[in-house]
This record gives C-alpha cells, structure tokens and sequence, in this order.
C-alpha cells in the first residue's frame, strides 16, 4: 500500500503515556473472571496518584450459545470487587435484557409496505427481478 493509499491519520496515532495501565486478570476457574487495570507511569512503575479499575467478566448460556457479558465494578481492592461481582453482573444483563427488549419493540414497530424491502432486508420473492421465485427450476418455464 503507498502511502497515498494509507487511511487519514495513522501517522497521528500516539500512546498516552500518562494514562497507562498494566492489566491483572483473576480467575476462579469457574464462573468468575475480574479484570484489574493498575495504572502505571511511563517507566512502567505503580502511579499511586490514580485509582486501579476493575471489570467482571462472564459467560452466560443463552439459546443461541454462549453470551459473553463485561461489566465495570466499582471497588477499590480485589477482595470488594469479588464481594460486588455477582451484582455487577446482574446489572449488566439487565440492562441487555432492557436493550434487546428495546430493540424487539422497534423492529416490531416498523411499517411494511406491500412490494417493498422485507424486515430482514431482503426482497419479495427472492429478490429476483419481478418478484420470480428463482429456486432450482427458474421461473416456472418448464
């Protein structure tokens, strides 16, 4: 790629190096997986003037598999964070229960127009011109 080709900006990208954080990721093997971000100087040292963050981390099952949830919990040493985990979480599925339940009401909620563009995007008929079935045997000319 030339660089005439290359995307805007790349030459402008930089790492903040007052806002870097090492990352420590504790497990129970089980369920549970706590994310600590300690923030550190450029140097790599502890920077003691900010907080360390923590995140939950889970799979839950679903019908479709597997559903990953994130969530920041809000604590100030690990031991809280676990003690907060199983709240945090529920607070986090919640509010993608409350999203999907939002975004079901809106599809549901849209207008179909009879010869226009399917919900799911497609075309009636197949999307063949005229609206012809297409299938294997074509448009009906046996």
């Amino acid at each position: 790629m030339s660089d005439e080709e290359a995307p805007q900006g790349l030459d402008e990208i930089r790492v903040e190096t007052g806002n870097l954080y090492r990352e420590e990721v504790y497990t129970d093997l089980r369920i549970a997986t706590i994310r600590k971000l300690v923030p550190v100087l450029a140097d790599g040292s502890p920077d003691a003037s900010r907080p360390a963050l923590f995140s939950g981390q889970t799979n839950l099952m679903s019908q479709a598999g597997p559903l990953p949830v994130e969530c920041p919990i809000d604590a100030s040493n690990l031991e809280e964070a676990a003690a907060k985990f199983p709240a945090a979480i529920k607070d986090a599925v919640d509010r993608l229960v409350d999203e999907a339940r939002e975004m079901r009401r809106r599809e549901a909620s849209r207008i179909v127009v009879p010869g226009g563009p399917l919900p799911g995007g497609g075309m009636p008929g197949g999307g063949m011109p005229g609206g012809g079935g297409g299938g294997i045997l074509g448009g009906g000319n046996l």
